[in-house]
């Protein structure tokens, strides 16, 4: 398994091309369907896959919280997917990946690993209403191997925000409303946690929003602002005033999009935001050589506003005014 991981440092290349490698993995055999279903998640995340070590069970946990391990001498929380995922299954999880994002580090029980897969997120398409509805939005985009099998890719931000115990409601407090009432911010992201995170951010901060699913999305969406400014005469930025984005979207990634923004004269002035739980440097200087204004990581609403209130405001970021 070390071998299936040796070069994941080096997947980053992949980026900005609008690509993803995802690592394929299965939850065992239903009981309720008979079928043993694929799920992935991107390779970025993964910071190494082993045989599942002794794990110590910890008080207060979520139900799908088995317990805690120790790893180089840091404690981690374990998921099991299975029983996240409402599966039914008698299948050992004898499987960890460990995952490590938003700055925090945890292990998913599974129970097995299949390889990594690279894809074009074009191929990744927006999982139908019926999936959504069936996997309580557990999946953000679905993809069709060449041998027939779905791969559905699982939303990690769910999973973190609602295995962890932290009280949500004191991250949003203090946010301070924005004096520029006429700010109007588009985002686009495909977890259903993230875009609630950001609306209640937003609302928080008295700011108009446009919301999108996805790149391709929010580029349909600026195009039809840009068309619309055009025809009254004004310029597209009186009408979005910034754009915030993840990175990885089905059919159209935050790098891609960031690009098409960044080349696109309509929308000059106007700055980009991304906003992800990929928060490692590479990612950072990833989305600067696309023409990302400024990074945000994900789950930290208060960053979020002050950043957001800065450059709605016109004030640059300290590093840039002492240049």
């Amino acid at each position: 398994m070390s071998e299936l991981l040796k070069s994941i440092d080096a997947r980053t290349k992949l980026a900005g091309t609008n690509k993803l490698e995802i690592l394929l993995f299965s939850l065992g055999l239903n009981e309720r369907t008979g079928r043993r279903e694929t799920f992935g998640i991107n390779v970025f995340k993964v910071r190494e896959v082993m045989r599942t070590p002794p794990i110590t069970s910890a008080p207060e946990m979520p139900a799908s919280v088995e317990g805690m391990v120790s790893l180089r001498g840091a404690l981690v929380p374990v998921v099991d997917l299975a029983k996240y995922a409402g599966v039914s299954t008698d299948t050992p999880r004898s499987i960890m990946i460990v995952t490590e994002y938003a700055g925090h580090t945890q292990g998913f029980l599974v129970e097995a690993v299949d390889t990594i897969l690279r894809l074009d997120w074009s191929q990744m398409k927006v999982p139908p209403e019926m999936l959504t509805a069936e996997m309580g939005g557990l999946v953000t985009a679905v993809t069709e191997l060449p041998d027939g099998r779905l791969v559905m890719m699982m939303d990690v931000e769910k999973v973190l925000s609602e295995t962890t115990n932290y009280d949500e409601e004191s991250i949003y407090r203090n946010i301070q409303p924005l004096g520029n009432t006429q700010a109007t911010v588009l985002f686009a992201d495909d977890s259903v946690v993230a875009r609630r995170q950001i609306i209640r951010t937003l609302e928080a901060m008295n700011v108009k929003y446009i919301e999108s699913i996805n790149g391709r999305h929010a580029w349909t969406e600026l195009e039809k602002v840009a068309n619309y400014a055009q025809a009254a005469g004004q310029e597209v930025s009186k009408f979005v005033s910034l754009v915030l984005t993840d990175v990885e979207m089905p059919e159209m990634d935050g790098y891609i999009l960031t690009k098409k923004i960044k080349s696109d004269a309509r929308f000059a002035g106007i700055p980009v935001i991304m906003h992800s739980s990929l928060s490692g440097m590479s990612n950072q200087q990833l989305g600067k050589s696309v023409g990302v204004d400024e990074y945000v990581a994900k789950f930290e609403p208060h960053k979020l506003s002050e950043t957001l209130s800065r450059r709605l405001l016109g004030e640059l970021p300290v590093a840039q005014a002492n240049a």
